[in-house]
Protein backbone atom coordinates (compact mmCIF):
# COMPACT_ATOMS: atom_id res chain seq x y z
CA UNK A 1 0.00 0.00 0.00
CA UNK A 2 1.20 3.27 -0.78
CA UNK A 3 1.86 6.04 1.83
CA UNK A 4 0.47 9.81 1.59
CA UNK A 5 3.47 12.39 1.83
CA UNK A 6 1.08 15.14 1.06
CA UNK A 7 0.88 17.81 -1.58
CA UNK A 8 4.36 18.43 -2.37
CA UNK A 9 6.88 18.81 -5.42
CA UNK A 10 8.11 15.82 -5.74
CA UNK A 11 8.43 14.96 -9.24
CA UNK A 12 11.56 12.82 -10.28
CA UNK A 13 13.38 13.66 -12.14
CA UNK A 14 13.70 17.26 -12.96
CA UNK A 15 16.14 18.88 -14.90
CA UNK A 16 18.90 20.96 -14.04
CA UNK A 17 18.68 24.16 -16.75
CA UNK A 18 21.09 26.84 -16.41
CA UNK A 19 19.19 30.30 -17.35
CA UNK A 20 21.44 32.54 -19.06
CA UNK A 21 20.36 36.15 -19.41
CA UNK A 22 21.39 40.03 -19.37
CA UNK A 23 20.86 41.54 -16.91
CA UNK A 24 20.02 46.29 -17.03
CA UNK A 25 24.21 46.86 -17.18
CA UNK A 26 24.29 44.02 -19.86
CA UNK A 27 26.30 41.52 -17.82
CA UNK A 28 25.72 37.99 -18.34
CA UNK A 29 24.51 36.07 -15.52
CA UNK A 30 23.00 32.28 -15.03
CA UNK A 31 20.23 31.02 -13.04
CA UNK A 32 19.91 27.24 -11.76
CA UNK A 33 16.68 26.25 -12.36
CA UNK A 34 15.02 22.55 -11.69
CA UNK A 35 11.24 23.90 -11.96
CA UNK A 36 10.75 23.78 -16.20
CA UNK A 37 10.82 21.66 -18.94
CA UNK A 38 8.93 21.33 -22.40
CA UNK A 39 5.46 22.79 -22.36
CA UNK A 40 4.61 22.76 -26.17
CA UNK A 41 5.26 20.93 -29.39
CA UNK A 42 3.88 23.77 -31.93
CA UNK A 43 5.53 26.05 -31.62
CA UNK A 44 8.12 24.43 -29.79
CA UNK A 45 8.54 25.84 -26.24
CA UNK A 46 9.93 25.57 -22.91
CA UNK A 47 9.03 26.85 -19.35
CA UNK A 48 11.06 27.83 -16.24
CA UNK A 49 9.50 29.19 -13.17
CA UNK A 50 11.25 31.93 -11.40
CA UNK A 51 10.65 33.34 -7.90
CA UNK A 52 10.10 37.62 -8.20
CA UNK A 53 13.14 37.66 -5.96
CA UNK A 54 15.67 36.33 -8.11
CA UNK A 55 17.62 38.48 -9.61
CA UNK A 56 16.86 36.48 -13.30
CA UNK A 57 13.43 37.42 -12.86
CA UNK A 58 14.01 40.92 -13.69
CA UNK A 59 16.28 40.23 -16.43
CA UNK A 60 13.83 38.61 -18.17
CA UNK A 61 11.27 40.68 -17.83
CA UNK A 62 13.19 44.24 -18.93
CA UNK A 63 15.23 41.61 -22.27
CA UNK A 64 12.46 39.26 -22.95
CA UNK A 65 15.05 36.53 -23.67
CA UNK A 66 16.68 33.92 -21.83
CA UNK A 67 18.79 30.63 -23.17
CA UNK A 68 18.57 27.21 -21.14
CA UNK A 69 21.86 25.85 -21.12
CA UNK A 70 21.75 22.03 -20.40
CA UNK A 71 25.08 21.35 -18.66
CA UNK A 72 26.68 18.04 -18.69
CA UNK A 73 27.89 16.07 -15.36
CA UNK A 74 31.36 17.23 -16.33
CA UNK A 75 29.71 20.47 -15.21
CA UNK A 76 28.06 19.91 -12.02
CA UNK A 77 30.26 21.88 -9.84
CA UNK A 78 29.66 25.42 -11.97
CA UNK A 79 26.00 24.32 -12.07
CA UNK A 80 25.31 23.88 -8.67
CA UNK A 81 27.48 27.32 -8.08
CA UNK A 82 24.79 29.30 -10.37
CA UNK A 83 22.43 27.88 -8.22
CA UNK A 84 24.30 28.84 -4.80
CA UNK A 85 25.34 32.63 -4.92
CA UNK A 86 23.31 35.58 -6.73
CA UNK A 87 24.25 37.65 -9.53
CA UNK A 88 23.41 40.67 -8.10
CA UNK A 89 26.56 40.04 -6.03
CA UNK A 90 28.44 38.07 -8.40
CA UNK A 91 29.80 37.78 -11.88
CA UNK A 92 28.97 33.74 -11.94
CA UNK A 93 30.67 33.20 -15.78
CA UNK A 94 34.40 34.55 -13.48
CA UNK A 95 33.82 32.92 -10.65
CA UNK A 96 33.60 29.61 -12.37
CA UNK A 97 35.33 30.17 -15.33
CA UNK A 98 32.24 29.80 -17.79
CA UNK A 99 32.41 31.46 -21.31
CA UNK A 100 29.59 33.61 -22.13
CA UNK A 101 28.26 33.79 -25.14
CA UNK A 102 26.51 36.08 -27.22
CA UNK A 103 23.52 34.53 -28.78
CA UNK A 104 23.05 35.48 -31.93
CA UNK A 105 19.57 35.46 -32.29
CA UNK A 106 18.02 36.11 -28.37
CA UNK A 107 19.39 38.65 -26.61
CA UNK A 108 20.95 36.51 -23.54
CA UNK A 109 24.06 34.94 -23.18
CA UNK A 110 24.32 31.17 -22.48
CA UNK A 111 28.10 29.42 -21.42
CA UNK A 112 30.19 28.07 -24.28
CA UNK A 113 30.98 24.85 -21.87
CA UNK A 114 27.27 23.24 -21.64
CA UNK A 115 27.20 20.74 -24.66
CA UNK A 116 23.37 21.87 -25.59
CA UNK A 117 21.73 25.14 -25.74
CA UNK A 118 17.78 26.18 -26.62
CA UNK A 119 17.68 29.95 -27.23
CA UNK A 120 14.23 31.37 -26.20
CA UNK A 121 12.06 34.79 -26.83
CA UNK A 122 9.55 35.07 -23.83
CA UNK A 123 6.48 34.17 -25.57
CA UNK A 124 4.12 34.27 -22.17
CA UNK A 125 4.35 34.52 -18.20
CA UNK A 126 1.73 33.01 -15.86
CA UNK A 127 1.78 33.80 -12.71
CA UNK A 128 2.12 30.57 -10.10
CA UNK A 129 2.18 31.17 -6.69
CA UNK A 130 5.25 32.22 -5.48
CA UNK A 131 6.89 31.76 -9.02
CA UNK A 132 6.37 33.49 -12.30
CA UNK A 133 6.55 30.69 -15.26
CA UNK A 134 8.03 32.16 -18.19
CA UNK A 135 7.25 30.06 -21.60
CA UNK A 136 9.80 30.67 -24.26
CA UNK A 137 9.61 30.13 -27.50
CA UNK A 138 12.66 27.96 -28.77
CA UNK A 139 14.39 29.91 -31.56
CA UNK A 140 17.24 27.84 -32.13
CA UNK A 141 18.92 24.77 -30.79
CA UNK A 142 22.64 24.88 -30.85
CA UNK A 143 24.95 21.50 -29.37
CA UNK A 144 28.48 20.45 -29.70
CA UNK A 145 29.29 18.49 -32.30
CA UNK A 146 30.50 16.06 -30.05
CA UNK A 147 26.94 15.16 -28.32
CA UNK A 148 25.40 14.30 -31.91
CA UNK A 149 24.19 11.11 -32.80
CA UNK A 150 24.74 9.81 -36.80
CA UNK A 151 21.22 11.17 -37.63
CA UNK A 152 22.64 14.96 -36.49
CA UNK A 153 19.98 15.03 -33.01
CA UNK A 154 21.80 15.17 -29.92
CA UNK A 155 22.30 12.24 -28.19
CA UNK A 156 21.41 11.96 -24.32
CA UNK A 157 24.24 9.48 -23.52
CA UNK A 158 26.88 11.72 -25.08
CA UNK A 159 25.19 15.05 -23.46
CA UNK A 160 25.33 13.32 -19.78
CA UNK A 161 22.72 15.40 -18.65
CA UNK A 162 22.22 16.39 -15.13
CA UNK A 163 18.78 15.89 -12.96
CA UNK A 164 17.89 17.04 -9.92
CA UNK A 165 16.35 15.01 -6.38
CA UNK A 166 13.68 17.27 -5.21
CA UNK A 167 13.43 15.24 -2.23
CA UNK A 168 16.90 14.64 -0.90
CA UNK A 169 18.39 17.61 -2.98
CA UNK A 170 21.26 15.55 -4.63
CA UNK A 171 22.53 15.82 -8.33
CA UNK A 172 22.45 12.15 -10.63
CA UNK A 173 23.26 11.30 -14.25
CA UNK A 174 21.04 9.82 -16.66
CA UNK A 175 21.21 5.56 -16.99
CA UNK A 176 21.38 3.38 -19.60
CA UNK A 177 19.52 3.31 -22.36
CA UNK A 178 15.86 0.71 -21.36
CA UNK A 179 14.28 0.71 -25.16
CA UNK A 180 12.93 2.32 -27.58
CA UNK A 181 9.61 4.82 -27.37
CA UNK A 182 6.61 4.32 -29.24
CA UNK A 183 7.81 0.58 -29.32
CA UNK A 184 8.57 -1.40 -26.48
CA UNK A 185 4.87 -0.75 -25.55
CA UNK A 186 3.49 -3.03 -28.46
CA UNK A 187 4.66 -6.09 -26.76
CA UNK A 188 1.44 -5.48 -24.76
CA UNK A 189 -1.69 -7.40 -25.93
CA UNK A 190 -4.50 -5.58 -27.21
Amino acid sequence: MKQSLGARTLLFPTPVLLIGTYDADGRPNLMNAAWGGVCSSEPPCVAVSVRRTRYTYEAILQRKAFTIGIPSVLNAVEADYAGIVSGRDTDKFAATGLTPVRSDVVDAPYAAEFPLVLECRVFRTVEIGVHIQFIGQIVDVKADAAVLAEDGLPDILKIRPIVFDPAHRGYHGIGSFIGQAFSIGKSVPS
